[in-house]
């Protein structure tokens, strides 16, 4: 057995050295060679394959198209040796124009769209180079970046792109990799060129001066703030707020519609329309009545109201909510920097970073293209000496045998200078012309100072890097089709609470809540005196019924004194029994409930303990956000919460009376007015606490139902007598006093 043919011997490697040695590896290729883009040309090692390939095929934008199949072949078989379908779905990508800001790829075909529908096979589909690769691509031939080999070593490939077309930026980039992902947004090519070229000349200008901010493909307008935009580039992470771009369309008598035109970045039309369907369908958004597609080329989608008194504005601030008209775009800056070591830049450092990368690539061409001029100008030196002595060049060649050896040694030739000499033609013979070949001479000479003038001076350099830069500029200028700023920069107003009535359809109900916790809401306003409504289980009956509306909250304050919140919309309905409202808040099932009532019932509520002690709560405050309430009155060891009593506009007195029948009237202005609390000593008892709790309007009188089916109320008008200083102990109420101490029927 020969030694090339003995196996590997076996190592002993802890599992868990051996599993982090090899996920290393992973990790690092994953970083460095697949999801991250480089900061000075933009581009992932799959993109540059396909560009370098489809250059490869000299597939120029003046050239014909060629088979999309051919490149990925070429590709996947030369420089990138993975699956045809990343490579292709990589290309689709660099033709889409609603994908790319500045697409690399000219495709001809199927290459998708923005409703969401994939690229046609690549068998279909036709591509070559645009205008922009070729500008990212341009200095390939002059040695301004290096080569390695591929990955079977039999072609040469880039190490990356030299062009002067600020890609990385301009086009943007995402990629997740392993432990860390880059998130770039696309920019405008030209404010990004005017950002470098004030680079060029200081370091310290500010970026921002020049660069708005994103400028996406499908437009759109992003609504942030000038200092939240300055905050995200500084540190290279954040998100912007990407909002369609709409108009109101006038349709005569009063009617209109809303019309989207350009969708944030990333949406697809076709999702996009079927959820706003949806919003329709599942009434989502009342105010919302239908919404049609109507785009071609163009997009156009039709947003109809329901009604012509529509406000405009709150229909497109409820559907920025709901679905992806409007979206956050994120940020993060995460690159490969000139030593391929990944960290996260500011938009400032990115662009130095590619100037200081420009300034190289101009140096290497520069060198490139002396060592070109000093090739030619030895030519030129040797073509003048055979021109002087062209009739002993033709002897030598003529009766030497070996004619090189012998015109190096009598003209003092190099090596190149013979051997050119010697391959010329006879018929190149009448165009070695003197003036000819010195007047070439001297203008290659004088590039050559020019040359050697810049690679001596930073100051020339700039100037020279400027003017390239600008050439790029104007070729990409706002004037153009292509350059134009398609995103609009516009701070949005503060956001807006986007009333409950344009969420949900405004229609009249009837809540009930049963004794046992039973609640439903039926559909109208119903009698409430109606015994055939108003059913209950057996052993079950009455608790809390009235009049509300589906776009109303209720509030539900249980004796513990904790206030819950009902959404009124939400409420089961009204065949059956209903469902436990201890189902929908976690309220214990011993806890008694002391009120049930809209929110808009009235503006302010008086909250009042067993024990007689009480405050004035605003009803709007009270509202809870989840299912487990809110404390508001923390009554003493003993005491309960006994009434939540809605006090009046125009009241201005507060009556109260114990379970020992007395009978206490004060001003409504010395009770306080709290957020959560005991509250103050509304009566004062020797025996029992306090029973019921009233406000009225003094000029008035205090009324009180006189019980029974009749639904007759009576009116003491002179309270006087009962008339007293908050926490008094009061005295015996007017003849006539319900028996069971409530100021109302219950």
């Amino acid at each position: 057995m020969t030694t090339d043919t003995l196996p590997t011997p076996i190592q002993d490697t802890p599992f868990d050295t051996a599993l982090s040695e090899r996920y290393l590896v992973y990790a690092l290729s994953t970083i460095t060679a697949r999801s991250l883009p480089d900061v000075r040309d933009g581009l992932k090692p799959v993109h540059r394959r396909l560009l370098w390939a489809m250059r490869a095929l000299r597939l120029d934008p003046a050239q014909g198209y060629k088979k999309c199949a051919r490149v990925v072949g070429d590709v996947i078989g030369k420089y990138h040796p993975h699956g045809d379908a990343s490579v292709y779905d990589a290309m689709v990508r660099l033709a889409q124009d609603f994908a790319l800001r500045y697409p690399l790829v000219d495709g001809q075909g199927n290459f998708g769209n923005i409703d969401g529908d994939g690229a046609a096979a690549y068998r279909y589909t036709e591509c070559r180079l645009t205008q922009v690769a070729i500008d990212l691509m341009a200095g390939l031939d002059d040695d301004a970046t290096d080569f390695r080999p591929t990955y079977n070593g039999e072609e040469q490939e880039p190490e990356l792109f030299p062009g002067m077309f600020p890609n990385l930026l301009a086009n943007g980039a995402s990629g997740i990799a392993v432990g860390m992902a880059t998130s770039i947004p696309p920019h405008n090519a030209a404010e990004l060129l005017n950002a470098a070229i004030a680079l060029v000349d200081d370091p310290e200008a500010d970026v921002l001066a020049f660069v708005q901010g994103p400028d996406f493909p499908t437009g759109g307008r992003v609504v942030d703030s000038a200092a939240a935009i300055a905050e995200t580039y500084a540190t290279g992470r954040g998100a912007f707020r990407v909002r369609a771009k709409w108009h109101i369309e006038d349709h005569g008598r009063g009617t209109w519609a809303a019309i989207v035109t350009e969708i944030p970045y990333g949406v697809q039309k076709g999702k996009l329309i079927e959820a706003l369907a949806t919003i329709v369908n599942d009434k989502k958004l009342p105010i919302l009545a239908d919404v049609n597609d109507e785009s071609d080329a163009e997009i156009r989608i039709v947003l109809e109201p329901r009604a012509r008194t529509v406000d405009a504005d709150t229909l497109m601030e409820s559907l920025f909510r709901l679905s992806d008209l409007e979206v956050k775009i994120p940020l993060n800056l995460n690159v490969l920097d000139a030593q391929r070591t990944p960290r996260v830049m500011s938009l400032k450092a990115a662009l130095q970073a590619w100037v200081a990368h420009q300034f190289v690539v101009l140096e290497r061409r520069t060198r490139h293209r002396l060592g070109k001029i000093a090739d030619r100008v030895e030519l030129l030196d040797g073509y003048l000496v055979a021109y002087l002595n062209l009739d002993r060049v033709i002897e030598i060649i003529r009766t030497e045998d070996e004619p090189k050896p012998v015109m190096i040694a009598e003209f003092s030739l190099t090596d190149r200078q013979a051997e050119a000499i010697l391959n010329m033609r006879l018929r190149s013979l009448r165009k070695l012309e003197e003036m000819e070949l010195r007047g070439e001479r001297d203008t290659l000479v004088a590039e050559r100072q020019g040359l050697e003038d810049l690679l001596a001076s930073e100051a020339l350099q700039r100037a020279r890097l400027k003017a390239d830069m600008a050439v790029i500029r104007d070729r990409y200028g706002p004037e153009t089709a292509l350059g134009k700023r398609r995103t609009e920069i516009s701070e949005a107003g503060p956001v807006r609470e986007i009333p409950l009535e344009a969420m949900i359809e405004r229609e009249p109900i009837t809540v009930i809540l049963s004794q046992r916790g039973w609640v439903r809401a039926m559909k109208g306003h119903i009698d409430l005196a109606s015994a055939e409504a108003l059913k209950f289980k057996e052993g079950d009956g009455p608790g809390f019924a009235f009049h509300a509306q589906t776009t109303d909250k209720l509030l539900l304050a249980a004796e513990t004194g904790r206030f819950y919140t009902l959404a009124a919309d939400k409420l089961p309905g009204g065949r059956g029994f209903g469902e436990p409202v201890r189902l929908m808040i976690d309220l214990e099932s011993d806890t008694g409930i002391v009120a049930l009532l809209p929110v808009s019932r009235a503006e302010r509520l008086l909250l009042a303990a067993s024990d007689g002690r009480g405050f004035i709560a605003l009803a709007r405050e009270l509202v809870a956000e989840t299912r487990k309430g809110k404390t508001v009155v923390t009554p003493r060891p003993g005491a309960k919460l006994r009434r939540v009593h809605p006090i009046g506009p125009a009241h201005d007195y507060v009556g109260v009376i114990g379970d020992n029948r007395k009978l206490l009237v004060f001003p409504l202005a010395e009770l306080p007015e709290m957020t959560r609390g005991q509250g103050v000593q509304l009566q004062r008892y020797r025996d029992g606490g306090l029973s019921d709790v009233t406000s009225f309007t003094y000029a008035a009188g205090l009324s009180w139902a006189m019980g029974g089916e009749t639904g007759r109320t009576r009116t003491e008008a002179d309270m006087n007598a009962w008339r007293a200083a908050r926490g008094a102990a009061g005295r015996m109420p007017p003849t006539g006093f319900p028996r069971d101490n409530s100021f109302a029927a219950r």
